[in-house]
């Protein structure tokens, strides 16, 4: 059993930045890839950024390359999604996840994914 929980959400205006967390609990942390997600309303799941056990190699979707960075550390069983520049069209409820199951680098499909944080909203303002 993995536990997640999401932080750093809220209300920012366009060019803005927000910092998001993941706190995990449960199990050895480092030796499985993590992602962050996100849904708009009514909208699917779409893949963000991911990350592997080791952090030695990350991933991130075309939209917010350049934009967005996920980082982890270990010693804390935490994962992080930093997120400069941020638009309109980035608002939606962030998830992050665990994927105990898959290897490396992770997966850009939420469904190889087995445990997920109750999400964050990020809201940003034209």
């Amino acid at each position: 059993q993995v536990q997640l929980v999401e932080s750093g959400g809220g209300l920012v205006q366009a060019g803005g930045s927000l910092r998001l967390s993941c706190a995990a609990s449960g199990r050895t942390f480092s030796v499985f890839p993590m992602g962050w997600f996100r849904q708009a309303p009514g909208k699917e799941r779409e893949f963000v950024a991911a990350m592997s056990g080791s952090g030695a190699i990350t991933t991130d979707a075309g939209s917010v390359k350049g934009r967005f960075t996920i980082s982890r550390d270990n010693a804390k069983n935490t994962v992080n999604l930093q997120m400069n520049r941020l638009e309109p069209e980035d608002t939606a409820v962030y998830y992050c996840a665990a994927g105990t199951q898959i290897y490396g680098l992770g997966s850009i499909r939420p469904s190889d994914y087995d445990y997920w944080g109750q999400g964050t909203q990020v809201t940003v303002s034209s």
